[in-house]
């Protein structure tokens, strides 16, 4: 089976720092996409970075520059480190795996292994 299990969140001051990250066991990453999701209650879910089996990398224009997405296979972990925080970044934080074909992040596919979230708070 597949389990997700998130850590690092909390609370921070504008302008502040975080490293998100998700530990990841009963797969292996290279059949993967991996994704980094935030939501805010009452609002959509919004997939901030994802990251393929070939290492290349996506982000939502309001974090690029900002983030970094990340992954070490050999510790099967997912990484986000976020800088230069900003108070529009508050929500809880989700890693998801998409089992695409190849695991490209291309072509996602309607199914994913979600972890159980993390709490981000940035204040002003």
């Amino acid at each position: 089976q597949v389990q997700l299990v998130e850590s690092g969140g909390g609370s921070v001051q504008a302008g502040g720092s975080l490293r998100l990250s998700c530990a990841a066991s009963g797969y292996t990453y290279s059949a993967y996409c991996m994704e980094w999701f935030r939501q805010v209650p009452g609002k959509e879910r919004e997939r901030v970075a994802t990251i393929d089996s070939a290492g290349r990398t996506s982000y939502t224009d309001s974090v690029k520059g900002r983030f970094t997405i990340s992954q070490d296979n050999a510790k099967n972990t997912l990484y986000l480190q976020m800088n230069s925080l900003k108070p529009e970044d508050t929500a809880m934080y989700y890693c998801a795996a998409n089992p695409t074909p190849y695991g490209y992040c291309s072509d996602p596919i309607g199914f994913r292994y979600w972890g159980q979230g993390t709490q981000v708070t940035v204040s002003s």
